[in-house]
């Protein structure tokens, strides 16, 4: 049974880490079920790999055992998280694992599903299989926020992004882009990563974006397209409206415009009506509920600045990616300030930050 003074070797490592650059590239697109690396070790020699598949299933486990071309007896598994051990819509990890001859398996941090965390190890030692864990559990936890988050507070796991001239500026009339393509490029990975992405009506009427990813190979995963839309303002003429197609595009709005009404609802766009509160917005925690409650796990926020400021104000914004471009825009005609620097910076909203370069912008992101 694994205690506190599990000691691990640097072969141990290097199979968790493979294990964990595995959970890695499918975090984000395995739905309701977290994002899980597996990898099968006999005789000092990997014998197979699995990660959890898009939208959560077959889990990592089940994968790696049915890779696998060698008899596992005497064999170790190194997985990122606790393996389950009940029956769902896929039969328990812990049977397979105990049927395959397995004989030692590692995992790096216990699942907080109440109907997993600290079962496997008693099922395993029981059946006299060796486990460890704690290997590389600080890198592992970190992976498994957004899952966390959907766990404990059934809310999507929210990122902000948003891009600022070196002036602060967020926007200013007739420029629509300003920042590095190296910062296009990681926008597009961030739609990519996310289920869904959240952008105003204000916004959506000014700029038209597509809201799509555009990364070669990658464009099936653009994300559903979430506009907050209180009067029903979007232009029939937008891309977004154009582009609709059953189940890609919800409007959360608060009108009585069954004409609009009718038109929307014929491109299959989703519209959900919500009370305005005291001050004629938008309950946004209520909103990410409802967004949950519609298997929305990971959220991107694109803008505008009024989203942004009341989602950082109700501490509703896990991660934020701020773009920062050495450009200096015009303030002779319309234009927009970020006026929520100063909220970034506040404690009590996010923990820690890092800046890096990215080609000529500068990158900062702030993580609670």
């Amino acid at each position: 049974m694994s205690t506190k003074k599990d000691k691990f070797s640097p072969k141990d490592k290097i199979y968790m880490r493979l294990a964990l650059n595995l959970a890695r590239s499918r975090n984000g697109l395995t739905g309701d079920n977290p994002s899980v690396g597996c990898v099968i070790v006999k005789d000092e020699k990997i014998i197979s790999i699995g990660q959890t598949g898009v939208n959560g299933r077959p889990h990592a486990e089940s994968n790696a055992i049915k890779n696998s071309f060698e008899n596992l007896n005497g064999s170790k598994m190194y997985v990122t998280l606790e393996p389950c051990n009940h029956h769902g819509k896929t039969p328990p990890c812990t049977n397979l694992i105990i049927k395959s001859g397995i004989n030692e398996v590692f995992y790096s941090t216990d699942d907080i599903d109440k109907r997993v965390k600290g079962k496997s190890l008693k099922i395993l030692t029981k059946k006299k299989i060796k486990v460890k864990k704690g290997l590389l559990s600080e890198e592992v936890k970190n992976l498994y926020n957004a899952y966390i988050v959907n766990r404990k507070n059934k809310l999507p796991y929210v990122i902000g992004k948003i891009a600022i001239s070196k002036n602060k500026l967020i926007y200013s009339k007739g420029i629509k882009k300003f920042t590095d393509h190296v910062s296009n490029k990681l926008t597009h990975f961030l739609r990519y990563k996310n289920d869904a992405i959240m952008i105003s009506s204000k916004t959506l009427n000014i700029d038209n974006p597509k809201l799509d990813c555009r990364l070669n190979g990658y464009e099936k995963f653009s994300p559903k397209r979430i506009i907050l839309d209180r009067n029903l303002e979007i232009k029939l003429t937008s891309f977004i409206f154009k582009s609709s197609k059953k189940g890609n595009t919800i409007i959360i709005h608060n009108s009585t415009n069954n004409s609009k009404i009718k038109n929307l609802k014929k491109k299959g766009i989703i519209l959900i009506k919500f009370k305005l509160n005291g001050t004629k917005y938008f309950n946004l925690k209520r909103i990410l509920k409802k967004l949950y409650s519609l298997d929305i796990r990971n959220l991107l926020i694109e803008g505008g600045d009024k989203i942004t400021k009341n989602l950082l104000k109700n501490q509703l914004i896990n991660k934020f990616y701020l773009f920062s471009s050495p450009k200096i825009l015009s303030k002779v005609k319309d234009y927009k300030t970020f006026s929520s620097l100063k909220l970034l910076n506040r404690k009590d909203i996010f923990k820690s930050k890092i800046s890096s370069k990215l080609a000529k912008d500068t990158i900062t992101i702030y993580k609670r």
